[in-house]
């Protein structure tokens, strides 16, 4: 992950201003440690800080059209950027980067081209031949982005709050699945699938087109030019995506880089359920393993850092990523620049337990909808925010766009909790990758029973942020 922030509009072209979207910009560096950039055009201005994991010789922001007359500041990964490319014939590319296809495409098929890009993204595209701009999120809200408004009129865009709230009178987070267009003076939603509207789908469970849907997903998700690994936590959902990165790993570019051994991390206290699960799948996968250890203290003396970098005071969010931010520290220390990790099953099969009273298939439909909605707050805020504090950055396959369309698409009915027919959570998801001829994962470990992240990690983990609190906090 990168760190963008754009400053558009804001009356004043002085050099004094050009050092201070610098000296903002630079409060993004640890999501972008690599290389920084900054494009002035009159009074915008465009700055990028890179993390580079496609194309690391050459794909250094902003990035620009033919003439550069098209610029644009990115965050992000298009895992479909070979196809669009192949869409774009007349177009002469100036980097291998991924994100070079975006002013391109705007050149191409003006602002309604955002649809087209399958990936993870925050940018920002300044038209300077009418100092227009469109900025745009990713669907879901994987890519963190806020957007602030100055007392001059100006538009702010940054990755993190940290980038504009001491020049904004307002700012507030940049909705996911929405563009900005100065031309229309406001946002509007670009992503709108067919779940969206909460109406309960009808489509048949079928268990091999759901494991096809999520296959695909994690491999489009293997595109790196750097080390990279999964993090296994033991769980169902790290479990699969590691079991389908070793499959696929050795047939890809990554793997004639770096070897066709995949790399597996694990995190918690001593003797936590998470570390011993899995130990055990990576020893059943064949993984080079590493497991991080941490005491309670450890995650106690984190929480200031953890907080300044995940931007929020959500005690479920921060108890949960202060054992990411600790591993993600760990992780990149091995020369490691890209994770593959679990998030969103929960959300879109109804895998939390209190799913179990859901009353009927409609509600409990509605209520996954509800929670996709809300990730971008909490688990997608923490995965980001915890990785890219050190300059690591996470893919989460279960949140590509075709596959939860394919998974939001099944009739509920299905994903309904029945444990007296043996139906427990995410059954769907289970049953999917229950192969007895070449089994993905152990038996016990495809139906293992889930475990809050913070809990997984050691259940004196919250204990102890408990007594820390009711010490310290009157």
């Amino acid at each position: 992950m990168c760190g963008i922030l754009a400053v558009l509009g804001c009356s004043d072209d002085t050099q004094a201003k050009r050092f201070r979207v610098l000296e903002l910009s630079r409060r993004l560096k640890h999501r972008g440690p690599d290389w920084s950039g900054l494009y002035q055009h009159g009074d915008c201005y465009l700055a990028h800080q890179r993390l580079a994991i496609i194309d690391p010789a050459s794909g250094d922001q902003p990035l620009f059209n033919e003439d550069k007359s098209v610029v644009v500041t990115v965050n992000g990964e298009i895992y479909n950027h070979e196809e669009l490319r192949s869409r774009l014939p007349n177009h002469k590319f100036r980097t291998g980067s991924d994100c070079d296809v975006i002013a391109h495409l705007y050149e191409e098929f003006g602002e309604d081209f955002v649809d087209m890009l399958d990936g993870i993204f925050a940018f920002v595209l300044l038209d300077t031949r009418d100092n227009s701009f469109i900025a745009a999120r990713d669907a879901i809200g994987v890519t963190p982005l806020y957007i602030g408004w100055g007392l001059d009129g100006s538009i702010w865009i940054s990755s993190e709050m940290k980038g504009l709230n001491d020049d904004c009178e307002h700012f507030e987070v940049f909705p996911p699945g929405h563009l900005y267009s100065s031309k229309q003076g406001g946002f509007r939603r670009w992503y709108n699938p067919p779940w969206f509207s909460e109406a309960v789908p009808s489509t048949p469970y079928d268990p091999l087109v759901l494991r096809k849907a999520f296959e695909d997903a994690v491999i489009k998700r293997l595109m790196t030019d750097v080390p990279f690994g999964v993090l296994l936590s033991g769980g169902l959902d790290s479990s699969l995506v590691a079991s389908i990165t070793a499959r696929h790993l050795a047939g890809t570019k990554a793997a004639k880089q770096w070897g066709t051994q995949l790399h597996s991390f694990c995190v918690g206290l001593e003797g936590s359920p998470d570390l011993k699960a899995g130990r055990e799948v990576a020893d059943y996968l064949g993984t080079v393993h590493h497991e991080f250890h941490f005491t309670v203290q450890d995650g106690i003396d984190a929480i200031e850092d953890v907080i300044f970098h995940i931007e929020t005071y959500d005690v479920t969010t921060i108890r949960a990523a202060t054992p990411m931010f600790l591993m993600s520290r760990k992780i990149k220390s091995l020369g490691v620049k890209m994770v593959i990790s679990g998030e969103g099953s929960d959300e879109i099969f109804g895998g939390y337990l209190y799913f179990h009273k859901a009353p009927n298939k409609e509600e409990f439909h509605q209520e996954t909808c509800r929670k996709i909605k809300a990730l971008h707050q909490y688990d997608c805020l923490r995965a980001n925010k915890a990785t890219s504090a050190w300059g690591l950055e996470a893919r989460v396959p279960f949140l590509d766009k075709a596959f939860i369309n394919t998974a939001m698409a099944i009739d509920p009915e299905a994903k309904m909790i029945h444990p007296e027919e043996g139906r427990i959570e995410k059954w769907v998801l289970r049953r999917a990758f229950d192969d007895e001829k070449q089994p993905y994962l152990p038996k016990h470990i495809l139906y293992r029973q889930k475990e809050q992240f913070s809990d997984g990690v050691g259940y004196s983990w919250i204990d102890g942020l408990k007594d820390h609190a009711a010490k310290h906090v009157e």
